[in-house]
């Protein structure tokens, strides 16, 4: 019974995480928009876009020390635990390094095309851009320690620290635009807010893995342990934010700015059936890798099958709420006349969303087993196959072929539950020892 609302407590964390910052951006964008204005307000976004997209590519690796923490808890073996986030602190380090380094050598030229309605923004726009390299630096150290919390099961400190900082972070620009002042002054508070979340992130993991964490390293042998897994991961959270991107601007160049619109604000709307399962399911990553490394195969069957009935639960009455109520919430928030035109492109949009969260369990459950290819390859496939679609759809569909192509995506990914249902069948012995190459922790038999 603890064990169940241990679960359900990190699944609701989890949704918590991912609705937390929106929220309070949404109810913070009305003071930022009056007091900064629409331009300066628009450079911040820029600044925070390029600083979020940084942080997701340098930030690829987490998934691999989740793994493989989770699965070092199996065998208590502390040293070793350390000895992962130190390397995966030095990948981060060095990725959102040479991230600040590529963003610090173009401002210039970015900074020309943003403000070239507008010379009076450029000092803002360059200052803002440089400070948030130093801030994506930041925040990829502070994810090191949030995916060692989640590896550990303990999502509850982690998400609180986290949305702590975030809601300070959003009072505390809310107060200096108050005050008068611009976007440079908001992007360095961040900055020294998100240092001072990641200092408590640290302080955090102390009571499983002690002191002195902040310690980069550099063992050849673990950041090829690391790099195995964590680089497909890697091109994973890259192709993420390309494919977020190259839909837009595919149909930007077919059709014009006004249909990117239509369709950016219905992707926003209906993001959220994949976004709230995969963060309401995030707990089955470390729970699963753990049960794998101990050799509880009779264990590890039923919560996959428990969460694959969830999953397909949670996606289905999330895009049936979209489909049924989307238009109307359009129709209030943006006008009968923008909901007339978007909100089929809407109910469509919510059935592709809906298709790729039905693949959420899969996809935990095959990191957990290790098989980081697959899911990679089929992630990669479903993008390429969805703006290939566009390709074909749009020049004869318009808008509505760009919703009908991303249909594809998410069955596509949903193909990894072949392997994982004759995973879950029979698992050889010899993949537990093969895997990890190591010894069965003490009072634990690899399964015959």
């Amino acid at each position: 019974m603890r064990a169940h609302l241990s679960h359900l407590a990190n699944s609701a964390y989890g949704v918590l995480d991912y609705v937390a910052q929106p929220a309070a951006m949404l109810l913070a964008a009305p003071i930022l928009l009056h007091r900064l204005g629409v331009a300066s307000y628009g450079v911040w976004l820029i600044a925070s876009a390029a600083v979020g997209a940084g942080s997701i590519v340098s930030s690829g690796f987490g998934d691999a020390v989740i793994q493989r923490v989770a699965t070092l808890r199996a065998s208590g073996d502390v040293p070793r635990m350390r000895q992962v986030i130190a390397n995966l602190l030095s990948i981060n380090l060095f990725l959102s390094g040479a991230l600040a380094i590529l963003l610090w050598a173009v401002v210039p030229f970015v900074t020309g095309r943003v403000t070239h309605f507008d010379p009076s923004l450029r000092v803002a726009c360059e200052s803002s851009l440089r400070i948030g390299a130093v801030l994506m630096m930041l925040k990829s150290i502070e994810s090191v320690f949030i995916c060692t919390q989640r590896a550990f099961e303990q999502y509850g400190p982690a998400v609180r620290i986290a949305i702590a900082t975030r809601l300070l972070t959003t009072l505390v620009a809310v107060a200096l635009a108050l005050r008068g002042h611009g976007v440079p002054a908001l992007i360095q508070a961040t900055a020294g807010l998100t240092a001072l979340g990641a200092v408590v992130q640290g302080a955090a993991v102390r009571r499983h893995l002690g002191a002195g964490l902040f310690k980069p390293a550099f063992d050849r042998a673990t950041l090829v342990e690391l790099g195995s897994f964590g680089g497909f991961t890697w091109l994973q959270a890259v192709s993420g934010v390309v494919f977020s991107q190259a839909d837009r601007l595919l149909l930007g160049a077919f059709l014009g700015a006004s249909s990117v619109s239509y369709y950016a604000i219905c992707v926003q709307m209906a993001q959220p059936i994949h976004g709230l399962t995969a963060a309401g399911l995030h707990f089955l990553f470390p729970h699963l890798a753990l049960r794998f490394a101990s050799g509880k195969l009779s264990a590890l069957r039923r919560p996959v099958y428990w969460a694959m009935g969830v999953n397909t639960a949670l996606a289905a009455v999330f895009t049936a709420v979209l489909m049924l109520f989307g238009p109307r919430l359009l129709a209030l928030w943006l006008g009968s006349a923008f909901a007339a035109k978007a909100g089929g492109l809407l109910v469509v949009l919510s059935v592709g969303f809906g298709l790729l969260a039905l693949n959420v369990t899969g996809h935990y459950a095959m990191l957990a087993l290790g098989k980081v290819r697959l899911v990679t390859a089929l992630n990669v496939a479903g993008g390429v196959a969805m703006l290939v679609a566009m390709g074909v759809l749009v020049p004869r569909h318009g808008v509505n072929g760009a919703a009908w192509a991303r249909l594809c995506y998410g069955p596509i990914t949903c193909l990894i539950y072949i392997p994982l249902l004759l995973s879950l069948r029979k698992v050889p012995a010899a993949a537990f020892r093969v895997r990890f190459k190591t010894a069965a922790p003490e009072g634990v038999e690899w399964p015959r």
